[in-house]
């Protein structure tokens, strides 16, 4: 009996051991870490999204890959209420935070953003289901007033 409990605790100890040599012996691997994908490894600044009369959204569209770490400033300069709206976007993603003049708000959910003034606003996500995805200006016809979004 007694070793059959020694050795149910030996098993379960085996993974805690794996995590005890953390210590960053391959630095040149891609490795996560103990955070992650939230891990600073994993993450990426996409361009940002400018919001403004008259003028293209983005300058191209952008191509995320699933499980990667983002951070998306859009900045709005004032010259119009605007909006991006994409819920099918923003239910592929995982929000970490959205913040905005240093407020930092973590929803369960978006539809869109919409700037009354001038501000910025940015938000971090892990990208998570595949597809194609667009934010756009609501209302809006032209290909220069939305961004592709594919996530791979």
């Amino acid at each position: 009996m007694k070793n059959a409990i020694l050795a149910a605790l030996a098993l379960a100890a085996m993974p805690f051991a794996a995590l005890a040599d953390d210590d960053d012996d391959n630095k040149g691997k891609a490795g996560m870490g103990l955070a992650g994908i939230l891990s600073k490894s994993n993450r990426e600044a996409l361009p940002k999204l400018t919001l403004s009369a008259g003028q293209p959204v983005a300058k191209g569209p952008l191509r995320l890959k699933s499980g990667r770490y983002y951070t998306l400033e859009i900045k709005a300069d004032g010259s119009q209420e605007l909006a991006l709206e994409g819920a099918g976007f923003f239910r592929a993603i995982w929000i970490n935070e959205i913040v905005i003049e240093g407020i930092e708000i973590r929803p369960l959910g978006v539809d869109s953003i919409e700037f009354d003034e001038g501000g910025e606003a940015e938000i971090s996500f892990v990208a998570i289901k595949p597809g194609s995805y667009h934010l756009k200006v609501p209302g809006s016809k032209g290909d220069t007033q939305q961004v592709s979004i594919t996530i791979e």
